[in-house]
């Protein structure tokens, strides 16, 4: 029997890094009999000829469109917008499944072309957890971005400039350190840090960027579950400089913090990083976080909270894909968990991981309207 091929293709959308095979995965899947074929890259974060060395065999970017319809596509970001139907099975993220704007015309592609769309968002284990996730370092990028701005907002008048990708973790840490130096030169003190789902991968995460960067464990409040169990709005997140949210949320809780608890005279709060916009809407009426409506980008890394009465300049970080700061160990992070998987995609039809994807796929695509599978 023939082997399975894997087509790694190249991502397109703007500022994304990352990529869902690594050169480590990538040899471990052919090593276990998988053909790889990589889309050359000039974002990816790893180069082409690394994959090159761990045996894959090198194709042109977006040759995926033709490639036989037995050629499993794997990527990670949404395709581009187009109307041309798929015919491949695609593992990717599609954010298609809650009815987010233009959801019809991306899911149907697949039924009209006979492809398969396999998300990795939905693609979960036997008790409903997900098999691999961004989580960690969603959470790591958002702490250092928010103490970077935090110093930033101190030394100037101007709001905090663009940011790029990092090479690797360490120069991230060793730039956020400068940056928090010159913070508590000009404050006179540390700043303290709340962190809203500290338990979970993503608040983690932002726990250790804040200890790597140099924040004395006593000025980090670790919040989860049975913290805000009462119900918010809290006065610790206005008595704290920084508040990181990083809670997951599919339905309505208490506000943790609204634009009326803001308005207190003693409010200390000046940076908000709301690592959760990744998952919802930032409109959405789940957020328990309701004082800002804008995304924010790597450009324009934050937005501001306007009609305070008193109190410092307050921003927010809501940028919905922070792991691209760091692209490679995010990278390496996310296949590793997924390679476990990946190693079942030539049996995909009767693997349960794959097959509860596939399942929820069909369920989605019958929700779809009959004028989205006309055109």
């Amino acid at each position: 029997m023939a082997p399975t091929v894997l087509h790694l293709r190249s991502e397109t959308k703007p500022l994304e890094h990352r990529s869902a095979l690594t050169p480590t995965t990538t040899a471990a899947l052919i090593k276990a009999g998988y053909t790889v074929n990589v889309e050359r890259s000039p974002v990816r974060i790893f180069d082409d000829a690394e994959f090159e060395a761990a045996g894959a065999t090198l194709v042109p970017e977006y040759s995926w469109v033709d490639a036989p319809k037995e050629h499993i596509i794997i990527g990670l970001k949404e395709l581009e917008e187009k109307e041309f139907p798929l015919k491949h099975v695609h593992v990717q993220f599609a954010h298609c499944y809650k009815q987010q704007g233009g959801w019809e015309t991306v899911l149907a592609r697949f039924p009209r072309g006979g492809g398969t769309l396999l998300d990795l968002e939905f693609l979960v284990d036997e008790n409903g957890r997900r098999v691999a996730a961004f989580g960690y370092h969603a959470g790591f990028a958002g702490a250092a971005l928010a103490l970077e701005v935090w110093s930033w907002q101190l030394n100037h008048s101007e709001p905090f400039p663009g940011v790029e990708s990092y090479p690797n973790e360490d120069a991230l840490v060793s730039n956020v350190k400068k940056a928090l130096a010159s913070g508590i030169e000009k404050a006179g003190r540390s700043p303290r840090v709340i962190v809203i789902g500290a338990l979970g991968r993503c608040g983690s995460g932002a726990v250790e960027a804040l200890r790597k960067a140099g924040v004395p464990e006593e000025n980090i409040l670790k919040w989860d579950m049975a913290e805000t169990a009462g119900g918010g709005p809290f006065k610790e997140i206005t008595d704290s400089d920084i508040f990181v949210n990083c809670i997951y949320l599919t339905k309505k809780i208490p506000n943790f913090v609204n634009l009326e608890s803001l308005q207190v005279p003693d409010r200390k709060l000046s940076v908000v990083c709301d690592v959760s916009a990744a998952s919802q809407d930032t409109t959405s009426p789940f957020t328990p976080v309701p004082i800002y409506t804008v995304a924010t980008t790597f450009d324009e890394p934050t937005v501001a909270v306007e009609g305070l009465q008193s109190g410092p300049a307050l921003s927010v970080i809501s940028i919905d894909h922070l792991p691209s700061l760091l692209p490679r160990e995010a990278s390496e992070a996310f296949s590793q968990d997924l390679l476990p998987s990946l190693l079942a995609l030539n049996d995909w039809q009767n693997t349960p991981v794959w097959s509860r994807a596939d399942k929820l796929f069909k369920e989605k695509v019958a929700t779809l309207p009959a004028s989205a599978l006309e055109k």
